[in-house]
C-alpha cells in the first residue's frame, strides 16, 4: 500500500511540475545569460512551438549540454563534464519510441519530449528504491515512507524534471544501495556502474560496496573466535580475507569502470583525433570561434592535458571551464549562493551531529564492529532504536557528510541542495525523522483515509480540510500536514517550508534562466 501511495504521490508531483514551469515559463519574460545556446541542427517542424511552448522550460541552463550531446554527440571540449548516460537515454527514447512523431517534430522536440518522460518515470522508480532502501536500512517502514514522499517533493525537483542527470542518478544510486544492503552484491555493483556513467560522483559509491563487504568479512570472522585455533580456523579466516578481497576488487573495479572508460573517449577524442574542421558544420565551428570552445583538431598540437601522466580531461574542464577548486567560490560576491546554500548544510551538519550524539561509541568503531562488541561500549538498554538512528545508517550519515565537505569547499556551493538532493537519502531520512517526532498525530489510524479528527497532547485538533483544492491532492501524511499547516509544531513548519519553497521558486527561476541552485 505505501509503494503505491509513493508512486501516486510521485506521479502527481512530477505531472505539477511540468504544468507549473509552462505556467511560469509563459508568465515569466526569459532572462538572457550567457549560457552555452548552440544553434538548431534541423529546420522547424509542425509541432515544434508547441512541445518548445509546453517543455521549454527543461531545457535551461546545463539541460542544453545533454540534448546537445543527445543529438550531436561529444563535439566540444567542455561537454566531457557531462556524462554519458542520459544524453544516450534520451537518444534511444527520442530515436526508438517517439520515431513515430518525426514526420511532426524535430529531433530536439523529440528529445524534449524524452526528457519528460524519462525523468518522470526516473522520479516515480528513485522514490521506490528510496523506500526499499530506508525500510532495510532504517529498520522502519513509516519512516521510510515519509522519506520517499519527502523526495516526490524534494527542494531539487526543477532539477529532477529538467534535463539534468540528478533523477537517473538518484534512482540508480538509491536502487544500487538498497541492493546491496540485500545481499545482492553483482547486480548491486551494475546498477551503482550505470550511476557511474551518469555521474561523476558514482564513484563515490564504490565506499559502500567496501564498507558492507568488510563488515560481512568481519562478521563472518567473529563467528570464528569461539572455535579453538588450528589449521581449519586459519584457512577460514584465509578463505574470508580471499573472498573479501576478490569481492571488493571486482566489485569496485565494475563500479569505477564507466568512469574511466569516458575518460579515454575524451582521450582519444582530443589527444589523438581523427577529424578536422572541414567535417564539423559551419555554424557549429562559427561557434566555437566565438565562444573559444575547442574541438577535435587533426591540424593542432593536442591539449597540455594530453600529457599529463594522468590525462583526466574531467578534472582539466572543471579547473578551466568552470573554475573549481578548494576555496575558490569563497568570495563576498557569491553570498547570496551560501545563503542558497544553507538550509540542505544546516539540515546535513545537525543530521551528522544528532547521529554522532546519539552514540559516539558506534561511530568511534565506525560501525564495524560486532554487536557483542558494541555492548561493552554501552549498557545493553541504549542500543539505538529502528530509525535514523539505527547502527546501519552510520555508512550513509558519513557519505552525506563527506559529499556536504567536499561540496562546501571545491564546487560551486549552490549545488550542494540538488548535489545532496540526489546522492544521499540522509536528507530525507533525517527530516523524516523530524516530521515523525514532532507529528504525533500522524500516527494515529484513520478511517477512510482522511475522515474524522485527532489531536496531539497539548495541541489542537486536526480536522480534515474539505475544500476543492485541498480534495484534489493525493492522500497520505505529507499531504495531510501541508493540509493542517497550522497544526505543525515550528519545526515542521520549517522543513515542509523549506521543501515547498525550494520545489516552487526552482520551478519558476530555473525555467526563465535566472539564477538558482
Amino acid at each position: 500500500m505505501d509503494v503505491r501511495s509513493v508512486a501516486r504521490f510521485g506521479l502527481f508531483s512530477r505531472a505539477l511540475a511540468l504544468a507549473l514551469q509552462a505556467v511560469f515559463n509563459a508568465l515569466i519574460p526569459d532572462h538572457q545569460p550567457d549560457a552555452f545556446s548552440p544553434p538548431r541542427a534541423s529546420e522547424p517542424q509542425l509541432l515544434d512551438s508547441v512541445v518548445e511552448g509546453l517543455l521549454g522550460g527543461l531545457s535551461r541552463w546545463d539541460a542544453e549540454h545533454f540534448l546537445f550531446i543527445a543529438e550531436r554527440g561529444y563535439l566540444y571540449e567542455h561537454n566531457f563534464a557531462f556524462f554519458p548516460l542520459l544524453p544516450l537515454s534520451l537518444r534511444a527514447v527520442a530515436g526508438a519510441l517517439l520515431w513515430p512523431l518525426a514526420g511532426w517534430l524535430s529531433v530536439r522536440s523529440r528529445l524534449l519530449l524524452a526528457v519528460a518522460l524519462v525523468n518522470g518515470l526516473l522520479g516515480v522508480l528513485g522514490a521506490v528504491a528510496l523506500y526499499g532502501l530506508g525500510r532495510v536500512v532504517t529498520q522502519d517502514r513509516r519512516l521510510a515512507y515519509y522519506a520517499s514522499l519527502l523526495f516526490c517533493l524534494t527542494p531539487a525537483s526543477v532539477f529532477m524534471a529538467a534535463g539534468y542527470s540528478e533523477s537517473l542518478f538518484a534512482s540508480l544510486a538509491f536502487g544500487g544501495m538498497w541492493l546491496l544492503e540485500r545481499g545482492r552484491t553483482l547486480s548491486g555493483c551494475g546498477v551503482l556502474a550505470l550511476a557511474t556513467a551518469a555521474r561523476s560522483n558514482g564513484v563515490v559509491n564504490v565506499g559502500f560496496l567496501l564498507y558492507l563487504q568488510l563488515q560481512q568479512a568481519l562478521g563472518r570472522a567473529q563467528l570464528l573466535r569461539g572455535t579453538p585455533w588450528g589449521v581449519c580456523r586459519g584457512l577460514r579466516y584465509a578463505g574470508i580475507a580471499v573472498c573479501f578481497l576478490l569481492k571488493a576488487a571486482l566489485g569496485s573495479s565494475a563500479i569505477l569502470l564507466p568512469f574511466g572508460l569516458f575518460q579515454y573517449y575524451g582521450y582519444r577524442t582530443f589527444c589523438t583525433p581523427t577529424i578536422g574542421p572541414e567535417q564539423i558544420s559551419p555554424a557549429l565551428l562559427e561557434l566555437a570561434e566565438l565562444k573559444g570552445y575547442r574541438i577535435p583538431d587533426t591540424t593542432k598540437a593536442p591539449p597540455a592535458w594530453c600529457q599529463w601522466p594522468f590525462p583526466v580531461l574531467y578534472s582539466y574542464i572543471q579547473d578551466v571551464y568552470w573554475d573549481v577548486g578548494f576555496l575558490r567560490y569563497f568570495q563576498l560576491k557569491q553570498l547570496p549562493n551560501f545563503l542558497l546554500a544553507l538550509p540542505v548544510t544546516v539540515l546535513g551538519g545537525t543530521a551528522a551531529w544528532q547521529y554522532f550524539r546519539a552514540d559516539p561509541w558506534l561511530c568511534l568503531q565506525l560501525g564495524l564492529l560486532g554487536e557483542p562488541l558494541r555492548k561493552r561500549g554501552r549498557a545493553e538498554g541504549d542500543r539505538p532504536a529502528a530509525g535514523f538512528r539505527h547502527p546501519r545508517v552510520f555508512v550513509y550519515v558519513v557519505h552525506a557528510s563527506v559529499l556536504l565537505v567536499f561540496g562546501g569547499l571545491w564546487m560551486h556551493v549552490q549545488v550542494l541542495t540538488r548535489f545532496l538532493a540526489s546522492s544521499s537519502p540522509v536528507l530525507y531520512w533525517y527530516c523524516a525523522h523530524l516530521l515523525d517526532k514532532n507529528e504525533p498525530w500522524l500516527r494515529a489510524p484513520r478511517d477512510g483515509g482522511c475522515e474524522g479528527e485527532c489531536a496531539a497532547p497539548g495541541r489542537p485538533c486536526v480536522r480534515c480540510r474539505t475544500g476543492a483544492v485541498w480534495k484534489g491532492l493525493p492522500r497520505n501524511p505529507l499531504t495531510r500536514l501541508l493540509c493542517h499547516w497550522g497544526a505543525c509544531s515550528p519545526v515542521s513548519r520549517c522543513v515542509l517550508g523549506y521543501f515547498t519553497s525550494y520545489w516552487l521558486l526552482g520551478l519558476a527561476l530555473h525555467c526563465n534562466f535566472l539564477p538558482w541552485t
